[in-house]
């Protein structure tokens, strides 16, 4: 299997990298991979995952939430439920940021299409792009959406946007540079990029180290915090205009660590860990298990 080995810094270019922690794909494989640091800015990235053409089976398996439909469980029926939530939250974020009711707005990875339809339904012209198959159809029969492959990306013409939107997606993608560099290309000159990713430097994050169900190895290549992304979001052109914290993903990432720990109660001990992150982060909300950040172009 050909594997990515980064050998320099994808956001500053330094090649003094080291070797922080170790962390098991528990989803998949069961296999372990090794996280690695920056020394000279920080950033954070799993090493010497399986390229993006052979990815692709560290993805099928059903307990990956992302793309199944499931309720089946605790943990799953949580999910659920604050999904429907946050979709609301989501769109009401999307029309108070960028300062219109509706518009042209991209959704990139957009999963089994539910975002998607959220926007549609509230008068927006939507576009949708996703890498699974699987995940398509399931948009398509149940939403009616046609929901584009990632080659149309490519196929969008310069300025076709006012929002992009990529939930949980930015540390999927193997070339985090080139997207960047399209993202910017895509919206109008007051676009607005909204980025949702876990946060390394939570609470959470920091009470579990390498059980950090958020680390997600190998599916996840790339680990943000606030101030990794800002430098990123910078080098290509944009500023960061607001973040938002997403208090309830503290909750449902500790279950998942205490699952993958193979504590008994995961799912009480994780309701506990996940109050404390979330109190944390109610001060700091820096410290919030996941983030969105609302970025703008730089004039």
């Amino acid at each position: 299997m050909e594997k990515l080995t980064i050998n320099a810094c994808p956001l500053c270019g330094s090649t003094h990298l080291k070797g922080v922690m170790t962390c098991t794909d528990s989803y998949a494989s069961g296999e372990q991979f090794e996280l690695y640091s920056c020394e000279d800015c920080g950033f954070t990235f799993t090493q010497d995952v399986p390229v993006e053409a052979e990815i692709g089976k560290y993805y099928e398996t059903p307990d990956y939430i992302s793309h199944t439909d499931t309720r089946k469980g605790a943990m799953n029926s949580v999910y659920h439920y604050v999904r429907s939530y946050m979709l609301g939250r989501k769109a009401r974020l999307v029309v108070k940021e960028a300062y219109r009711k509706t518009g042209r707005l991209l959704d990139i990875g957009t999963g089994t299409g539910y975002f998607a339809d959220t926007m549609l339904r509230r008068g927006w012209q939507v576009e949708a792009v996703e890498k699974s198959p699987q995940a398509r159809a399931f948009a398509l029969e149940h939403f009616g959406l046609e929901v584009k492959p990632e080659s149309a990306l490519k196929e969008f013409e310069s300025g076709s946007f006012d929002v992009i939107t990529l939930w949980h997606v930015m540390e999927h993608l193997e070339s985090l540079n080139e997207t960047w560099e399209l993202l910017r290309e895509l919206l109008t000159e007051k676009g607005l990029l909204i980025v949702a990713v876990p946060n390394c430097s939570s609470y959470d994050a920091e009470h579990y180290k390498e059980d950090w169900a958020a680390y997600d190895v190998p599916r996840h290549l790339w680990h943000f915090t606030p101030t990794t992304i800002q430098k990123l979001a910078s080098r290509h052109g944009f500023i960061m205009a607001a973040r938002h914290p997403m208090p309830f993903d503290g909750f449902y990432v500790s279950m998942l660590s205490e699952k993958h720990r193979g504590n008994s109660f995961s799912f009480l001990k994780g309701m506990y860990v996940g109050s404390i992150a979330w109190l944390s982060a109610m001060g700091r909300k820096e410290r919030s298990s996941s983030m969105i950040y609302v970025f703008r172009k730089k004039r």
